[in-house]
């Protein structure tokens, strides 16, 4: 991954968990929580593709997995956004731009939908039954709601932001300006090079003509 992208990619991981932490999870809404770091990930992996957004999603869910106040084992969410950053890249749109808003939306329920599946399953595994008492459906149901309201606020300007920082021209090169410079410059000290190099041979021309004029003449006068 480019520079640009860890900078972007690290700075909206950071703000989504903040708020995600001290706003979010504070309004104590039924059901689910809205998973902004999610949305985030998303917005995220349908520019940069699979292998980014496996590689983000793995980086935002072990943060979540170590900030306070984490009440799970560490590594439980980090696979499952790193699962769900991997599926999300593989409907990356060819051109980069989304002509729909309709495709987005699918992908943030089925993301919602699968997301809590997968960390329900994961926490069966290793022993926690929290989703069971809770209720699984209702957390479906409000996981997928809570992120659609939320989606068309976050992923828009994470996608947009994602592209700005891949389209930066400062942090592009020329190569094709950058070698006509280099093969300008090569070429021209080539030719001061060869200018001087010609130069010295018909001074040490000339000067051996002389030498061998003078030694001819002194011959003659002998």
């Amino acid at each position: 991954m480019r520079v640009n992208r860890i900078l972007l990619a690290g700075s909206l991981i950071v703000v989504a968990l903040v708020i995600q932490v001290s706003v979010l999870a504070r309004l104590h809404l039924p059901g689910a929580v809205p998973d902004l770091l999610l949305l985030t990930v998303l917005g995220l992996a349908l520019v940069y593709g699979h292998v980014g957004g496996a590689l983000i999603g793995f980086a935002a869910g072990l943060l979540v997995d170590l900030a306070p106040p984490a009440d799970h084992a560490a590594g439980r969410y980090a696979l499952v956004l790193c699962v769900i950053g991997y599926l999300a890249g593989l409907v990356k749109p060819e051109s980069g731009q989304v002509k729909s808003a309709s495709g987005p939306m699918v992908v943030v329920v089925a993301a919602a939908v699968g997301s809590t599946l997968l960390y329900a399953g994961v926490g069966s595994l290793v022993g926690d039954t929290a989703a069971r008492h809770v209720g699984l459906g209702g957390l479906l149901f409000t996981a997928a709601l809570y992120d659609l309201l939320l989606a068309p606020f976050v992923v828009p300007g994470v996608m947009a932001l994602a592209r700005r920082a891949e389209n930066d021209p400062l942090a592009e090169t020329n190569p094709a300006k950058s070698g006509d410079i280099a093969s300008g410059l090569i070429s021209g000290g080539t030719g001061l090079r060869i200018g001087g190099q010609r130069n010295g041979l018909r001074v040490k021309a000339a000067r051996a003509r002389g030498a061998r004029a003078g030694r001819i003449k002194g011959v003659k006068r002998l």
